[in-house]
């Protein structure tokens, strides 16, 4: 262990006081060191497992290579392994490798090596991939198979019994069930968890990069007790099962704080439940890290300095608005300017930053939380959304009155956006005394570094797309996603946001107020200098960023 202390300190992954802090908490815990090390957030279990397979010149396990079958079950059971950490994967050259997420314990290995009669080779396990496949291999020793059957038998209708649901939700192996559920979505970097029960299973599937991937079942028979432990959590009445509800939980998940948003709408099985992860770890609030280019995020940090009028960020729901707009606020000095949001619902806290929640229940909405917050004299206000004229009308008497509004709406591109206030009433001449910029965007998915080919543009590709306008290089590459374990298998890690940015000038004022069409200021804005949210998204596919595909998928579909 002194050995391995001494590794993560020349990786600069721990200092000495943190291992001493660790050190003790182990002792008067009597847990081993390396899962206090997680567990306080000192080291990730990525790290730690790198860290071992340095120290012990093992490979890392692959999510991959675990078996579709048990290895050895009639001699090496699943409680065992389980207890253990331990999951055999293959007998090669007359050795059995077995993962394990603390391949320090010798006598694990040797116990193994004596059921089998085989000499043992250790591989190094990250612990919440064994754990999935601990669960595949060994269901009857999942956390779930903790809840007894005759806890549920003669008890047909238990799911309207809500002090039993209560009990059943409460109770250790449900608790390490959800835990263990939502420990893999955060560890693996997902955005969301789906759990959708369904006449004879309980469906659960995570979105990673926009796209949804079904995981491993649990139990049917606990669908009601997942939902219920889900809904405690997040302080939503458990005995409501008619109505959607909405709520927020903060955990400690693999020693990092983690908040989800909760909702629940009943369906015709049972209720479908959402966690919605907001790991403020996981997303850098930087405009080079979204996949904005310099160009763009010069002129959306020129607007931002202005004193007073409208920025907005316009997009499909779900095309990184928020986080854009989040981003922005850390461009602003908060020290100087007094910054307040009106938000539905608060995704990520912000230090600096007066953040208010929408409560529409009690009356509490974005028009007349906007009528408030002007009386408490703030420079920047950002609005969630501006979904009606009401609130629109407010936004524009804020910034005529010197306050600078960030908001969003809901457009297919940055031109649209202006005739979309037009039809939602402003009168032009307001729209063109407020109006600073509008970018819109949409997210396509990073390929992955790791395994993305490159391949010769067709000829078709570079006619259709008029890519050779868009390079001097020859012949002209593309790439393509292919699939490794890095990536899950998918070809993407990542997503980054294309987008385009509109000023509006002189031109597109006179346009403004001869009731022009969104296609008519378009095209003045490109004669300006603005490079459409299309030809960014060819530009970063030329650039290897992302593919064609996903570029004609996420911004032609829509235009």
């Amino acid at each position: 262990m002194a050995a391995l202390q001494a590794l993560l300190i020349a990786q600069n992954l721990a200092d000495d006081k943190m291992l001493e802090r660790a050190t003790r908490v182990a002792a008067e815990s009597g847990r081993r060191l390396d899962h206090v090390l997680t567990q306080l957030g000192i080291v990730s279990e990525k790290d730690l497992a790198r860290s071992l397979g340095t120290l012990l010149d093992a490979p890392i396990t692959e999510p991959d290579r675990y078996p579709r079958d048990p290895v050895f079950p009639e001699r090496l059971r699943g409680k065992f392994l389980r207890k253990a950490h331990a999951v055999p994967i293959a007998i090669e050259q007359d050795r059995l490798v077995v993962a394990m997420s603390y391949p320090l314990d010798a006598f694990t290995a040797r116990a193994i090596a004596a059921a089998v009669r085989l000499p043992v080779v250790t591989e190094v396990a990250i612990p919440v991939e064994l754990e999935a496949a601990l669960d595949r291999l060994y269901p009857e020793t999942a956390a779930a198979s903790g809840v007894a059957e005759d806890e549920t038998a003669g008890h047909d209708g238990f799911e309207d019994d809500t002090e039993r649901l209560k009990d059943l939700a409460s109770g250790a192996p449900v608790i390490r069930l959800v835990n263990q559920m939502i420990a893999r979505a955060v560890e693996s970097q997902a955005s969301d968890i789906h759990i959708e029960p369904a006449e004879d299973r309980l469906r659960v599937r995570y979105r990673y990069d926009g796209v949804l991937h079904e995981e491993e079942s649990p139990p049917p028979r606990l669908s009601a007790a997942i939902v219920s432990r889900i809904k405690i959590m997040a302080k939503l009445d458990i005995a409501e099962r008619r109505l959607p509800q909405d709520g927020r939980l903060k955990l400690t998940v693999r020693g990092q704080e983690v908040d989800f948003r909760v909702s629940t709408v009943p369906s015709l099985h049972g209720e479908t439940v959402v966690l919605r992860i907001l790991d403020r770890n996981a997303v850098e609030l930087d405009f080079a890290n979204l996949g904005l280019p310099p160009v763009i995020a010069e002129r959306l940090t020129a607007s931002l300095s202005l004193p007073n009028g409208i920025v907005l960020v316009t997009g499909p729901t779900g095309s990184g608005k928020t986080t854009t707009l989040y981003t922005s606020l850390l461009q602003i000095d908060s020290v100087a300017r007094k910054v307040v949001t009106v938000e539905d619902p608060i995704e990520y806290q912000l230090a600096g930053v007066n953040q208010i929640q929408v409560k529409p229940q009690i009356g509490l909405n974005f028009a007349s939380l906007l009528r408030s917050i002007l009386r408490q004299d703030p420079d920047v206000i950002m609005v969630g959304e501006i979904r009606d004229i009401e609130t629109a009308q407010i936004a524009v008497q804020a910034a005529l009155t010197g306050h600078l509004v960030l908001s969003t709406l809901h457009t297919n591109s940055a031109a649209a956006t202006i005739t979309r206030l037009r039809d939602m009433g402003l009168e032009d001449y307001l729209i063109t005394a407020v109006l600073r910029g509008v970018l819109a965007q949409r997210l396509v998915r990073r390929l992955c570094p790791h395994c993305r080919q490159s391949y010769p543009a067709p000829d078709e590709l570079i006619e259709g797309f008029g890519l050779d306008q868009r390079t001097d290089a020859w012949p002209i590459q593309l790439w393509r996603a292919v699939g490794c374990p890095q990536c899950r298998h998918t070809g993407y890690r990542g997503r980054q946001a294309i987008a385009e940015f509109l000023v509006p000038n002189e031109e597109i004022e006179h346009l403004i107020f001869a009731r022009a069409d969104h296609v008519a200021i378009e095209r003045a804005a490109v004669a300006a200098g603005m490079v459409t949210m299309f030809n960014a998204g060819l530009d970063a596919a030329l650039a290897g960023a992302t593919t064609i595909e996903e570029v004609v998928r996420s911004i032609r579909a829509e235009a």
